[in-house]
């Protein structure tokens, strides 16, 4: 049996530094910029510690000539977003870790930053993954899953609606909505008699947007799906355990690689879900700011 563990709440897809702030322009040599360094404390301020993109953002610092002596101060997604909100609403820097898709870039108006050394990689899918042998013992269930994928817009759809609605209610809002998608994933699958299926997902909007549709859908075709929401490492070696039978929720090949590549030999990885999530860094639109190099050295 696998039981849920509560990690916080939130919106990963993809992860990205995002820098909000002030910049004069007139370089990173620039006392201006040298006080925005100052202003932000050298830190940027990340999500969950176990998070791919926590692990991104400390190779990014590393990699960065001019990140050298900044800190990454590892905190929750929601409490990430409390601060990104304050600070843009006061026009005050802050620098963060980011993703998309995410309701974030329909209400902020914001952009990502270059990033030359790639050390976000380039855009990314989101997987879906079963457990070994689960194909044998649920077909219809595994036909289901197989058959999913959708659009950035479709998990963006849902996750704005959620800001204000419960998951579960706005996920049945889309698939009541969006029948024509939902036909093609049920597509000659046979109903289900009431077999619990065990749905692991990750403590972000993204992943919380796609699992509930995932869970009206099985659920309307007779299944019983539960959803258990964990940190990813505990995702991978769940499923690879057997503990748990699907997630929809790896970030691949950049976020979640690492733990691929630790657990692949004993999951079933079914191909992408979604295509176009993406990693890097990010900055509100008003910044003077277009790449990583752009972030002021600390002196």
């Amino acid at each position: 049996m696998f039981y849920q563990k509560s990690i916080g709440t939130l919106s990963i897809v993809s992860g990205a530094l995002l820098l909000a702030g002030c910049s004069t322009g007139e370089g990173a040599e620039d006392t201006g910029e040298t006080h925005l360094g100052e202003a932000l404390d050298y830190t940027i301020t990340g999500t969950e510690p176990g998070a791919g993109l926590t692990q991104m953002a400390k190779d990014t610092i590393e990699t960065y000539d001019n990140l050298n002596g900044w800190d990454l101060q590892e905190s929750s997604a929601a409490g990430m977003l409390t601060e990104l909100d304050q600070a843009i609403r006061n026009e005050e820097p802050i620098i963060i870790t980011a993703w998309a898709p995410h309701w974030k870039f329909e209400e902020y108006d914001i952009k990502f930053l270059e990033d030359p050394e790639l050390t976000f990689g380039e855009t990314e899918s989101i997987h879906t993954v079963t457990r070994l042998g689960f194909e044998e013992d649920m077909p219809e269930a595994y036909k289901i899953i197989e058959q999913f994928n959708w659009e950035v817009e479709d998990m963006q759809d849902v996750m704005l609606e959620a800001r204000d609605t419960p998951f579960e209610e706005v996920a049945a809002q889309w698939v009541e909505d969006n029948q024509d998608k939902v036909e093609e994933w049920v597509s000659g699958a046979e109903k289900g008699n009431g077999e619990t299926v065990e749905l692991l997902s990750t403590p972000w909007d993204t992943e919380r947007a796609s699992a509930n549709v995932m869970k009206v859908v099985l659920d309307q075709h007779g299944f019983n799906t539960t959803i258990s929401s964990v940190d990813p490492a505990i995702m991978f070696s769940a499923i690879a355990a057997g503990e748990g039978d699907v997630s929809l929720a790896p970030w691949l090949p950049g976020s979640h690689g690492a733990f691929m590549e630790e657990y692949g030999e004993d999951i079933n990885d079914l191909g992408a879900n979604l295509e176009g999530a993406r990693s890097g860094l990010a900055v509100p639109a008003y910044m003077d700011i277009d790449s990583i190099e752009d972030i002021p050295n600390r002196n």
